[in-house]
């Protein structure tokens, strides 16, 4: 679905589509010992917001252990997508968010929910983003419901979808079905956040006073785009508001009449 004020949101089609990643070797090493939790915490020390596939191989007090090959990784269930259901045995792939110098259990935290799982998929999807043709400059998700990712460059928005919709098809296939706004950035903020509020049609834009160092806006919509800007449950200001560091005030134009 395109939008006429730079914004594109994609949702999940029917179709099967994969992201190709490579197939990590299994073999296993049981009661690893301090050396050996020494060597796993160097390899991986550097490797946080890295995309690492593994096997889910069981369940502890909701917490799911991936099964890496050599070592083990968890992934808790604060970062666990709430739509997401999992059985044993079943492939999982999941971004690093903290490792883990000594621990008893896993030294390797892992997340489904973290919004640099959006950017990773993106770079591995889009071949423009990987030779600089194409910029992400931000991203933000409520995971489950909704992202968006910023992009800068040139035909950005064929560059992220693919033919027929197959590259952000595929993303959205990953996180289960999440909606995904792809947002052209702009260096003019009003216009950054025009096009982070799509489909929403704006009318005015106005700067706010500064709120705790952070820029801030009051944006008029039309009566009947309120809803639209806001979102269900307020995802869409919420996110734009995140994706553009600016804090946005939505007004409907009888609200300024009033006032």
């Amino acid at each position: 679905m395109i939008h006429e004020n730079g914004s594109t949101t994609f949702l999940l089609k029917d179709q099967p589509q994969s992201i190709n990643c490579p197939i990590i070797p299994t073999f296993q090493i049981q009661n690893t010992t301090m050396p050996e939790r020494d060597n796993i915490y160097n390899e991986y020390k550097d490797r946080i917001g890295e995309l690492l596939n593994g096997t889910v191989k069981r369940f502890e007090r909701g917490d799911i252990i991936v099964d890496l090959g050599r070592i083990e990784a968890i992934i808790p269930r604060s970062q666990q997508g709430r739509h997401e259901r999992y059985s044993q045995g079943d492939r999982i792939r999941a971004v690093i968010i903290e490792v883990h110098e000594q621990s008893k259990s896993s030294q390797i935290v892992l997340s489904r929910t973290s919004p640099v799982l959006l950017k990773v998929l993106f770079e591995l999807e889009v071949p423009e983003i990987y030779n600089g043709a194409v910029i992400i400059k931000a991203f933000v998700r409520e995971p489950g419901d909704k992202a968006k990712i910023a992009v800068q460059g040139v035909n950005v928005v064929d560059a992220c979808t693919g033919t027929n919709g197959s590259r952000v098809q595929s993303i959205i296939r990953e996180l289960r079905g999440e909606k995904i706004d792809i947002v052209l950035w702009s260096a003019d903020l009003a216009v950054f956040i025009t096009n982070a509020l799509a489909p929403a049609k704006i009318k005015q834009i106005k700067p706010l006073t500064h709120v705790r160092g952070s820029p801030a806006m009051e944006v008029i919509v039309a009566d009947d785009q309120l809803s639209t800007a806001i979102g269900k449950r307020g995802v869409n200001v919420r996110l734009a508001a995140e994706l553009t560091g600016c804090k946005i005030d939505i007004k409907g134009e009888e609200e300024i009449d009033l006032g």
